[in-house]
């Protein structure tokens, strides 16, 4: 007889909260930083949904079927909350960048592999998106910032980019890298960030099972100010590892030296682990705020994945795995 053992952060599908749920305005508030000043307003609105005007010729891919075996012990945050409070700093250092972000163009958009691969080449993002074959996820999302997200992400898994790419036996990391245009993202014009944004991984764990492509949210195409029209997304890892909108895609020999490391080395490093035992040079990871709920809830190691992940690190106690 086959017994299923429950995992720890499992839950039923059903306990997923809908995008429906009603938005009650103190959690509106409390995720956009407002407090009781905000509530003292009594007649402030609730925020939208600021989307792209143009129509995404992938929106016809979505919904896609849920993944049963990715399940969450949260509520899945509203995405009026989750639309309204973005990372995004080629935008704004804002997180109520979403009109900004609406001059990103996602089409057209390729993205080059190369590197140690088979065969160079560059991929329009819909042929990509025909190539795979698109799930959804319920994920958390943990921001070093030490608040945290419960995501409905839709895409298919890197270990799929990777094989659709070839990658040479010689290849140990793959190198991820966003678009540079200052003209469209006036961040960019920031001098003191290293733009472009660059991300990296091992391969094994760019294979891990985990490790997924995004490129819709909420049963639809991606919102431009999450990364539209393609992102990483590392459940196990703080967030700045899971770069957006992707226009690059490298396999190499030498580790890649990402965005953060390379503004912030003594405090951002390659590995960026979730440990609540080992806290940022300025604040503590022990635990975080979930963002629509303000509610303060203890942090769990690798994010709750270490049953999926822990294995990647055995024997590598004496790396900086986890900043």
């Amino acid at each position: 007889m086959l017994i299923r053992r429950k995992r720890g952060w499992e839950i039923p599908e059903s306990r997923a909260t809908p995008e429906s749920v009603f938005l009650n305005r103190r959690e509106i508030l409390a995720a956009a930083g407002m407090g009781a000043v905000g509530l003292a307003a009594g007649s402030m609105a609730l925020p939208g949904i600021a989307r792209a005007a143009e129509t995404d010729p992938s929106a016809g891919l979505y919904p896609a079927k849920r993944n049963p075996r990715y399940t969450i012990e949260r509520p899945v945050t509203p995405e009026t909350i989750n639309a309204n409070y973005n990372n995004f700093y080629e935008y704004s250092t804002d997180k109520q960048l979403a009109d900004a972000a609406q001059a990103l163009k996602i089409r057209p958009w390729t993205i080059q592999f190369g590197g140690m691969v088979e065969k160079e080449k560059t991929v329009d993002i819909d042929d990509l998106l025909k190539a795979m074959k698109l799930e959804e996820r319920l994920y958390r999302h943990r921001c070093v910032e030490a608040w945290s997200m419960t995501v409905p992400w839709t895409g298919f898994p890197l270990a799929d980019l990777v094989a659709f790419a070839k990658p040479l036996s010689g290849a140990k990391y793959i190198r991820m890298e966003t678009f540079l245009d200052p003209a469209m993202a006036p961040g960019q014009n920031q001098p003191f960030y290293p733009w472009p944004y660059v991300e990296g991984l091992t391969m094994a764990e760019a294979t891990n099972e985990l490790a997924f492509m995004v490129t819709g949210v909420y049963g639809k195409p991606l919102l431009k100010q999450m990364g539209a029209p393609i992102r990483l997304h590392i459940p196990w890892k703080y967030g700045f590892k899971s770069i957006k909108s992707i226009v690059k895609v490298s396999f190499v020999e030498e580790q890649p030296v990402n965005f953060w490391q390379q503004l912030q080395s003594s405090e951002y490093g390659f590995w960026a682990n979730v440990n609540p035992d080992v806290p940022h040079p300025r604040w503590s990871q022990a635990s975080e705020t979930v963002i629509g709920t303000n509610e303060r809830v203890p942090t769990k190691l690798f994010n709750g994945y270490g049953e999926f992940v822990a294995g990647l690190y055995k024997g590598m106690e004496s790396e900086p795995l986890y900043m």
